[in-house]
């Protein structure tokens, strides 16, 4: 398995996995945030590998049951417990065990309810499962699903990752595990493009929306195939996302996988209002 490495900002293309993970080390855990079960290998399944290849832990964070996936009546009291299967056999295909999947067990299009600390009703949130998670297995990359025109589960998913994420490291809340802070974040999609705010921020073309690039070998795709095939039960709802692998090969004969590497919790640059200032004031 092959993997390049690539900047669309600076236009770096490189071997060294830095450029998706920058400071990579020993000890690395990734987690891949997945709204429905097969969203994480269908987008993120490249990095995966990647991160498994460098010698990193792998889980995969699944927000929602499944409950809506059947495709004929008679399967709607079986779809779940179908799933649950297909998905163990699924990742186990990219080596990444039972144990390292953690379910949330949210309602398919209802995930959203369960954004924050306690939900309206009294209950907890997403976020005391969560945070304890990134705390305990001391994960250092976290992926999360594109916001942008794609599902209401991946809005929620977006949300509830990306405001969770940087609260890992955060001094407080310390009954919840011991602090421990994520070192970098990419958003991945599924099938929609993404937020153009990144590419006009930066100056890129709108059209060239991610900031990192993966392009792989022709077997680390096969492999994703493969695993995919795994969900039988979903063979007539993604048939059309599968078939449009084949838009991901390039005339090398390689195949691409776009994310925007993110801050969750960007700081403010105060130096350009204190420029407009000193000349204006």
């Amino acid at each position: 398995m092959d993997f390049t490495y690539c900047n669309t900002d600076t236009k770096e293309v490189t071997k060294d996995i830095n450029l998706l993970f920058p400071d990579f080390g020993k000890d690395e855990v990734l987690a891949v945030m997945s709204p429905h079960d097969d969203d994480a290998i269908i987008g993120a399944g490249y990095a995966m590998l990647a991160a498994q290849k460098a010698g990193a832990d792998v889980y995969v964070v699944i927000f929602c049951r499944g409950d809506a996936g059947y495709s004929t009546v008679e399967e709607k009291e079986t779809i779940e417990a179908v799933r649950c299967k297909e998905t163990f056999d699924c990742y186990a295909r990219l080596g990444i065990p039972a144990d390292h999947i953690l379910r949330m067990n949210y309602p398919d299009f209802s995930a959203i309810g369960n954004w924050g600390w306690e939900k309206a009703d009294g209950k907890p949130g997403d976020m005391p499962t969560i945070l304890r998670f990134l705390r305990e297995k001391k994960v250092t990359r976290v992926m999360i699903p594109n916001h942008y025109h794609e599902h209401i589960d991946h809005v929620a998913t977006y949300l509830m990752s990306s405001y969770d994420v940087p609260q890992a490291g955060d001094m407080a809340l310390v009954d919840h595990g011991t602090p421990h802070a994520v070192r970098s974040t990419l958003q991945y999609s599924v099938w929609a493009d993404f937020d153009p705010e990144d590419a006009m921020v930066n100056g890129r073309p709108s059209c060239l929306r991610a900031n990192r690039i993966l392009a792989v070998s022709a077997d680390v795709e096969e492999k994703i195939d493969d695993a995919i095939a795994a969900y039988v039960s979903q063979e007539q709802i993604i048939k059309n996302l599968v078939a449009s692998r084949v838009e991901r090969k390039t005339a090398k004969g390689t195949f691409v996988e776009p994310y925007i590497a993110f801050d969750c919790r960007p700081k403010i640059n105060l130096k350009p209002y204190i420029d407009w200032v000193e000349k204006m004031v």
